[in-house]
């Protein structure tokens, strides 16, 4: 989670995967902070986050069903570091999750930038992305299939934050066969 978060969806995932039974967590890095607030990107709605990814060891990575990176300019600030010769914390809690493949990763729209410095992840495998990220989908070696939500085993991906109610049922159907 961060600022200019897509309202709609975010709020959507947190009461769909509660019907559900699921406990969502919306995790993000707390700069040593307690807590953050962060904007949403239409409305300016404010969000509080509590949990930090960089909490999150590989007994904790274990528990999740699912990692979902939403839509909006989310994935652009997650991918902040401040030390350019290091992968952005973010992407590295990402690359933890891709290399755990009883972990659904789910991508939606702009989610996919937050893959970018660690391409390997994405290289190779079926997705869809907003129209704006096809050269950077293809740059990190992934193969655009023209759909709303495209499925590869355990990465789901969505075209646009519009499309988050397909994207979340399918991740709820992939944690149901898992």
């Amino acid at each position: 989670m961060e600022s200019d978060f897509y309202e709609p969806e975010i709020l959507y995932y947190q009461r769909r995967f509660a019907e559900e039974g699921a406990t969502v967590h919306f995790l993000t890095r707390l700069w040593g902070n307690d807590r953050l607030v962060f904007r949403g990107h239409e409305h300016g709605m404010p969000f509080e986050v509590t949990e930090s990814f960089e909490d999150v060891d590989e007994f904790g990575l274990r528990q999740y069903a699912a990692v979902i990176v939403p839509s909006g300019i989310v994935a652009d600030r997650l991918r902040y570091t401040e030390d350019v010769d290091r992968l952005p914390p973010a992407a590295l809690f990402l690359r933890r999750a891709f290399a755990d493949p009883a972990i659904v990763k789910g991508i939606i729209c702009h989610g996919m930038w937050l893959a970018a410095p660690v391409p390997s992840v994405i290289r190779g495998r079926q997705a869809v992305v907003h129209n704006n990220l096809l050269g950077d989908l293809r740059n990190m070696g992934g193969v655009f299939v023209d759909r709303d939500v495209v499925v590869d085993d355990d990465l789901v991906t969505a075209r646009t934050g519009n499309h988050c109610h397909l994207f979340a049922r399918t991740i709820i159907d992939r944690i149901g066969h898992r």
